[in-house]
């Protein structure tokens, strides 16, 4: 309707006419093309802390004393100062700009390590419902540890992990769970899964799927396991059947019905027995001729049978409250970072029913053509998280799924592509920040330096740009981690991570190298 899209234009728009149904907040978010970040603090005066994200709903920054030991909670202010100039623009920011405490509160700070623990600074999950927090402590690594108990060989052991709900309206510590002598991956979240009340966890060393579920009490309380049994009574009637057989063998003597004891190891998980059922009734009902049928069983699945039967699981999500995806590997890729090299396989998991729904390879064109068309679907957020419903990805943006294609057309493999995209899934919880300023509709930027996925980037002396989507080639900001002259030093891996409120125009950069030098850290800010 206006030529011009400054701020009173869009404001009056919005009052003399009404967005098309559902897009409502769509159109809101377009206000921030006019609000951005354009002025940086570098080097700001900042306590001796590692910094983790702001939560979803942007009331708090979750941060860690640098010995691993404290959780430091922040509530974001803003900076506020006087001028008496006529100009206030254009006049310098007062001294206390340069302070951290200027944009930011202390509300509190909790010790959460106990016992020669170390607090897990990639791991935190957010309930936006009930405002609670997910810690996560444990023990060094022993990586020669004996696999006894049921453990997997050749997966590490750490002694304790202990997870931690904790109430961040005022840091108290409401309950928390233990896990021993067991291997959870807590990097960035890869071993735990948030959905609703819902917890999962994958226990790599055991093979388990715990589900728990989170309170509005502030319990944990456990909900079933997944892995050596699938339905709750499966351990009684097992139990039950060994005693049965025991029985029967003490009653025979010198029998010819004696009924040899079958040790309990000699049996593969229920989980694993459900997807290798799956597997040979999928193959079973391809061919009607039992000639062919055979033939098939023996090429697809007596032949594979061995791989199939080593498979452990790497990584579950939740699909919905009743649905898990879980990727399934060698031992190999599922403690180490890099897994491209290793086959992996994916299986849709229904809870109430116990059965496998669907399995795919991490090359199958099938299962890659669900993720181009329904990618929202693999992020499966809270239904009370209202910000994390506006992340961009190729199946609700145009300009994303273009650039999809575009990589897809340069590959030269296509197999090779479909596992490259595919090793994504299942997605980490939370890994995303729902900030306004990585919609692709709103602008675009170079994905290689800076997105929403957290991770942490190569940091280069040039500043990132936000060029705007709807007035190409129209710089609307940019975000300049490090010094602001640069780095004196060109040799020295320099790498930044990035955290954007989901809400204000306000963004951290936090700067640091490999070799102990000191951090640098940038707010970006709307003045």
């Amino acid at each position: 309707m206006f030529r011009t899209k400054n701020v009173a234009a869009r404001i009056f728009e919005r009052q003399i006419s009404t967005p098309a149904p559902g897009t409502s907040v769509h159109r809101a978010r377009r206000f921030y093309e006019n609000i951005v970040p354009s002025h940086t603090i570098f080097d700001i005066e900042c306590p001796d802390i590692l910094f983790r994200k702001f939560s979803d709903d942007g009331q708090y920054l979750i941060t860690f004393s640098r010995n691993h030991q404290d959780l430091i909670v922040y509530r974001p202010t803003w900076l506020s100062f006087s001028c008496r100039e006529s100009n206030c623009y254009n006049q310098d920011l007062p001294s206390k700009a340069n302070k951290f405490e200027s944009f930011f509160t202390q509300l509190y700070s909790v010790t959460l390590a106990s016992s020669g623990e170390l607090i897990c600074k990639d791991f935190f999950l957010y309930t936006e419902k009930n405002k609670f927090g997910i810690f996560a402590t444990s023990t060094p690594q022993i990586h020669d540890a004996p696999a006894v108990g049921g453990a997997i060989q050749g997966i590490p052991s750490i002694e304790k992990i202990t997870f931690h709900l904790v109430r961040l309206e005022d840091g108290v510590i409401l309950d928390e769970r233990v896990f021993c002598n067991d291997y959870i991956n807590l990097a960035h979240s890869m071993g735990v899964f948030l959905y609703d009340d819902l917890l999962a966890i994958v226990s790599l060393r055991y093979q388990r799927i715990q589900i728990l579920q989170i309170r509005d009490s502030g319990n944990l309380v456990d909900v079933r396991s997944i892995g050596e049994y699938c339905r709750e009574d499966d351990e009684l009637f097992l139990n039950s059947s060994a005693q049965c057989m025991s029985s029967r063998t003490d009653n025979v003597a010198n029998g010819s019905d004696h009924i040899q004891h079958i040790p309990e190891a000699s049996f593969m998980s229920g989980l694993k027995q459900c997807l290798l059922s799956f597997i040979f009734r999928g193959i079973w009902n391809e061919e009607d001729d039992p000639t062919l049928r055979m033939q098939c069983l023996k090429k697809k699945f007596y032949f594979h049978f061995q791989d199939y039967a080593d498979l452990v699981i790497w990584k579950v999500q939740f699909l919905d409250r009743h649905h898990l995806l879980i990727k399934f590997g060698s031992v190999d890729g599922g403690v180490g970072r890099n897994t491209d090299n290793h086959p992996a396989f994916f299986a849709v998991y229904n809870m109430e029913t116990t059965e496998i729904i669907s399995f795919y390879q991490n090359s199958a064109d099938e299962l890659y053509t669900l993720f181009e068309l329904f990618c929202d679907h693999f992020h499966s957020s809270s239904k009370n998280s209202f910000y994390m419903n506006f992340l961009s990805t190729h199946s609700n943006n145009i300009h994303a799924l273009d650039q999809l294609r575009c990589n897809k057309t340069k590959a030269t493999s296509s197999p090779q592509f479909v596992k490259q995209m595919l090793a994504s899934l299942p997605f980490n919880c939370q890994s995303q920040s729902p900030s306004p300023y990585f919609d692709h509709s709103l602008f675009r930027y170079d994905e290689k330096l800076i997105s929403a996925t957290d991770r942490h980037r190569p940091s280069t002396d040039h500043p990132i740009k936000f060029i705007s989507r709807r007035q190409p080639n129209i710089l609307k900001f940019k975000i300049k981690p490090g010094p602001e002259s640069g780095s004196a030093d060109t040799r020295t891996k320099r790498i930044s991570s990035f955290i954007f409120h989901p809400i204000l125009p306000l963004a951290i950069s936090v700067q640091q190298t490999l070799f102990l030098q000191p951090t640098v850290v940038n707010i970006h800010f709307r003045r």
